[in-house]
């Protein structure tokens, strides 16, 4: 195991770049109901699809109304200029979220845990793994939850908290991964949401959601 530290280059990056972070992470807060079911459309998108098509589908999803029209968005998944893998699935997957929005509204108002809301979406909603909870909730304002990508886990490889990346293949293996980029968050004095999008940004050079 290395000593655990955030690479010059990266700390540098963050220096020049962390009011837009700030700024992209404020612009995440506040979302009314339609808001939120289309960063929900948007998250059981992005799985082993690029998230500028899964940005793309969402902002298609908005024109046409999806959240009121009743359609099927098939065509705009398979759509080649913003393909999403998996459409046919995906297709379902956003299709059954649509029918059970009312009660994912009704969970957000419930007066528990940012951890226990992702954990009921994840074992209630089709699509959303641990990585698409996190996601879909701190795109709509919780924080503290991490998004367990592969630009996280091999920045979790650079700056020494793990040899190698890790292979997360069940629940406590996420929460375990977890806490060590909470460690890692407060030994580097960035807190969790803002490492996400300066890894993220470092990899892509886009700070996107």
């Amino acid at each position: 195991m290395q000593n655990i530290e955030l690479p010059v280059k990266i700390r540098q990056r963050y220096n020049s770049f962390k009011n837009e972070i700030r700024k992209r992470l404020k612009e995440l807060e506040a979302k009314n109901d339609i808001d939120i079911f289309y960063e929900l459309c948007y998250c059981l998108c992005t799985p082993q699809s690029q998230a500028k098509n899964a940005f793309a589908v969402e902002s298609i999803l908005r024109e046409k109304n999806f959240f009121l029209k009743s359609f099927n968005p098939n065509e705009i998944l398979r759509d080649a200029n913003h393909y999403i893998r998996f459409h046919n699935q995906k297709t379902k997957n956003l299709l059954e979220a649509k029918n059970q929005f009312s009660r994912i509204l009704n969970l957000l108002m419930e007066e528990i845990s940012a951890n226990d809301k992702r954990l009921w979406l994840y074992r209630n909603i089709k699509g959303l793994g641990m990585k698409e909870c996190s996601h879909f909730l701190r795109n709509i304002g919780y924080r503290g939850l991490a998004i367990l990508d592969r630009h996280i886990l091999k920045h979790l490889v650079l700056c020494g908290v793990y040899d190698e990346i890790p292979k997360i293949t069940s629940i406590t293996k996420y929460l375990e991964v977890e806490t060590k980029f909470i460690i890692l968050s407060k030994k580097v004095g960035i807190n969790i949401d803002e490492l996400d999008l300066l890894f993220w940004s470092y990899e892509t050079g886009e700070i996107l959601k």
